[in-house]
């Protein structure tokens, strides 16, 4: 099925279970979807099965977002407790379209409680109370993680049967655009063992150079740890530490902290590997950036050279839980974690030009699957070492997938082209309006000036750095927005000095100002003089 395809089906209303490889465009249709509500002003839920997965479309977990929390079931009590919560009420009253991402990773019966949520406070005993539920993944994936027993996925919960879920098996390649390794992952989903083998042992790894050291992946977490640790140590500058600080509910605490990617202690070098974790497009980065410490500003902010060459100050960042309109707890630190190696369990989600992987100990079926399929060639690929496991996947996964690729052929001849607008028009017109019209990360930050908050204080809440709040200030200036930044004028005599460097250096430019004035002012407080100068 083509995008397009499982994109008409989304728009009927139906109840769908988008699949296929990785690599063959499901967040991207996922967010392509949620575009078209937003316009439209229809109110979505955009969820995934873990914080990791929900970064990749400004989400939140299935958990957060239903109530559910970190319960493993719920009683009719429990139940009762939820509805009297005035916020969920309104979150569920204002929602007709659930998204679930990567729900792989979701119990079925965890799906099968926040069925029995959705049903309570929609008053409605349909599937999710009648609404329209979108769930993405791949079976091929690593399961939910179970200490006893053997995890059980969301098609073997209750609910599923009566859903009438449409599948939409996305057949297109656009992450992979090497033959090679489409050709390798698909061996590995068909459990064609000694293809799998060929194609890996038959390449030369040995000369390999890559213009960035590739991330280095691990099945084990000491592997993980002993070998950034490792790296660091070999680094011949100053180590600053950064401790996470933490707020509210003890126990919640805890849960933060243990799904938090960025560490409680993070510790850093001038030339540090590191790799960002967790997205935040204004500032310029996004979960599995990968970058070095370039350096640290005056106030001690991390300053990273993305592989791109792109140069970000980094800010520090809050992970929290809200119940009732209140934060019950919140965690701060920076984004960052060291990145030489990580484990193939946290490159879920994650698209690499490079990597080192090493699957020599690896004890699940499917690791080698997800770490491969983690590249975007087999050109990036440096492989340290294998076992049979990692090549194998779940035989019961793979009578699935054909199952799901003929349900799939159904659903694309169900598709009726001559109703098909009017259908879609009619389903659309069905959800009631309630989606707010988005907002420009620009509007954001305007939004704060005319409450005449300080430049510290927007960059603290926004989590941008001053930098990137003073470009902001910079662009409404210049496309006239109606802004009023005469609280944030500085003392006429500020004004008067950095004028005169500005006029000695003959140009309006940060640099030959700063030349002039030393350091007297910084870069920031040049810049937020020049906006009065200039008009």
């Amino acid at each position: 099925m083509t995008q397009q395809e499982a994109l008409d089906i989304l728009k009927l209303g139906h109840n769908v279970y988008l699949t296929g490889p990785p690599g063959s465009g499901k967040t991207f249709l996922l967010n392509k979807y949620i575009s078209y509500l937003k316009k439209n002003r229809r109110k979505v839920a955009v969820t995934a099965s873990t914080g990791i997965a929900a970064t990749h479309m400004n989400g939140i977990t299935i958990h957060s977002w239903s109530g559910l929390g970190i319960k493993e079931k719920l009683t009719e009590l429990d139940i009762k407790k939820l509805l009297k919560k005035s916020y969920l009420r309104k979150k569920f009253k204002d929602t007709n379209v659930l998204i679930i991402d990567e729900v792989s990773m979701l119990h079925s019966f965890q799906f099968d409680i926040v069925n029995c949520i959705c049903q309570a406070f929609k008053g409605n005993v349909e599937a999710f109370g009648g609404m329209q539920v979108v769930c993405s993944g791949d079976f091929f994936q690593l399961p939910p993680v179970q200490k006893q027993g053997k995890p059980k996925f969301i098609i073997e919960s209750d609910i599923w049967p009566k859903m009438n879920m449409k599948i939409c098996y996305l057949a297109e390649q656009h992450r992979q655009k090497d033959n090679e390794l489409a050709d390798l992952l698909n061996h590995i989903r068909n459990n064609n063992l000694q293809e799998s083998r060929r194609i890996l042992l038959n390449r030369e790894d040995e000369e390999k150079t890559f213009p960035l050291a590739p991330v280095r992946l691990y099945t084990h977490n000491i592997d993980v740890d002993a070998i950034n640790n490792y790296e660091l140590n070999k680094i011949n500058e100053e180590e600053i530490v950064y401790h996470m600080k933490s707020n509210g509910n003890e126990n919640i605490v805890a849960i933060l902290k243990k799904t938090c990617l960025a560490p409680e202690r993070l510790a850093l070098k001038q030339g540090a590997k590191v790799m960002f974790v967790k997205n935040n497009f204004d500032a310029g980065y996004m979960n599995g950036t990968l970058g070095k410490i370039i350096g640290f500003n005056d106030e001690g902010l991390p300053i990273v050279e993305t592989f791109r060459g792109e140069r970000i100050e980094v800010a520090p960042a809050r992970w929290m839980i809200e119940e009732d309109n209140m934060i019950k707890a919140e965690i701060n630190q920076f984004p960052l974690r060291l990145a030489w190696a990580i484990t193939i369990h946290k490159s879920q989600g994650m698209n690499l030009d490079a990597a080192e992987i090493n699957l020599s100990k690896s004890f699940l079926k499917g690791m080698g699957y997800v770490a491969l399929s983690r590249l975007s060639s087999l050109a990036g690929l440096k492989l340290k070492g294998l076992n049979d496991l990692a090549l194998l996947v779940n035989e019961d996964i793979m009578e699935l997938d054909e199952t799901l690729k003929q349900l799939s052929q159904k659903a694309v001849e169900f598709i009726e082209e001559a109703n098909k607008r009017k259908l879609q028009k009619r389903f659309l017109e069905s959800l009631p309006k309630g989606g707010a019209k988005s907002i420009s990360t620009y509007m954001k930050t305007k939004a704060l000036v005319d409450a005449k908050m300080g430049i510290k204080k927007i960059a603290k809440q926004r989590e941008l750095t001053e930098a990137t709040i003073m470009s902001h200030l910079e662009k409404l200036v210049k496309d006239r927005a109606d802004i009023n930044l005469e609280y944030l004028r500085p003392p006429e005599c500020v004004l008067e000095e950095i004028n005169l460097a500005f006029q000695e250096s003959r140009c309006w430019q940060l640099a030959p100002a700063r030349a002039i004035l030393g350091d007297t002012f910084s870069y920031d407080e040049i810049r937020l003089a020049r906006l009065f100068l200039e008009n």
